[in-house]
């Protein structure tokens, strides 16, 4: 793990987990034992990796969201101890998080089975949050556009309005929670899909064109929002709710069910059932 962190540390703090493993792989001095497989068929160190990268979002010295594991400032902090007590940190600080969690069991030793199951899940959940969040960033931008008007629709609001290609006056959607648009608060949309997070002058011209009988303002940005940013959202007299990509796919998963065929069709998802693990990083 330690391997890990300083890889990521030298690509910039960010990078997928697959790409991440392929360069890691190089600094590790591995074992043929370890570079073995399951019966499962999956790689032994690769899953042994994973199990530990629980500790380490734990531990807070990386976080995993978008389908990418970002380092923490925590992480490169931890960077400067040894092997031994990078690990003995991560492991005791996951052991200090277990027992503060209601109805939580004690903790206890795990085997090389509960290694590989929660291993080889984490691997799975990791690729498919890497895919679905190519998916959504390999999108048109009006696609995207409609596949939030689609989540809207299945949240229980009315869409009155999508904005069709050209210059939309800053206003992406329009959506009521009544379908003749009586009853408040009216609820203006702006959706971002490019690479860059959206920053503090985004929000101001959103913020603009909230009247003040009630509008809430939607911004939505797969990348997500700078630091300045949040912080002009924090300090504004209007109501405006965030969604980056990892709440854009949560909710697309909570509400799945309920979308259109339309909906659906846009980015279309299957349930695939684990045995379920001792512990994972939620």
């Amino acid at each position: 793990m330690q391997a890990v962190l300083t890889e990521l540390r030298d690509v910039g703090g960010v990078s997928k987990p697959g790409a991440l493993y392929d360069r890691v792989e190089k600094r590790l001095d591995l074992t043929d034992y370890e570079r073995g497989t399951y019966d499962s068929g999956g790689v032994r160190w690769r899953a042994i990796l994973s199990f530990h990268s629980i500790d380490c979002v734990k531990a807070q010295f990386i976080r995993k969201s978008g389908g990418k594991w970002h380092l923490t400032e925590e992480g490169e902090e931890a960077l400067k101890l040894g092997p031994e007590e990078f690990i003995a940190k991560a492991i005791e600080r996951y052991r200090e998080w277990k027992r503060k969690q209601p109805h939580s069991d004690e903790v206890h030793e795990v085997d090389e089975d509960e290694i590989e199951r929660q291993g080889i899940y984490t691997q799975a959940r990791d690729q498919a949050q890497s895919e679905i969040e190519e998916h959504l960033q390999s999108l048109d931008p009006y696609d995207f556009q409609r596949l939030v008007a689609e989540l809207l629709r299945a949240m229980g609001y009315h869409i009155s309005s999508v904005a069709p290609p050209g210059p939309d006056g800053g206003i992406d959607i329009t959506a009521y929670r009544d379908p003749l648009g009586t009853e408040g608060p009216r609820i203006k949309a702006q959706v971002k899909r490019h690479a860059n997070k959206v920053g503090p002058k985004d929000v101001r011209e959103l913020e603009g064109l909230l009247r003040k009988d009630g509008d809430v303002g939607l911004f939505v940005a797969l990348s997500g929002f700078t630091s300045e940013a949040e912080r002009e959202i924090r300090s504004s007299v209007k109501h405006i709710e965030t969604m980056d990509g990892d709440r854009l796919v949560r909710l697309w998963q909570e509400h799945y069910e309920k979308l259109r065929e339309p909906g659906k069709a846009l980015m279309p998802l299957v349930k695939v059932h684990f045995l379920a693990p001792a512990e994972t990083e939620d």
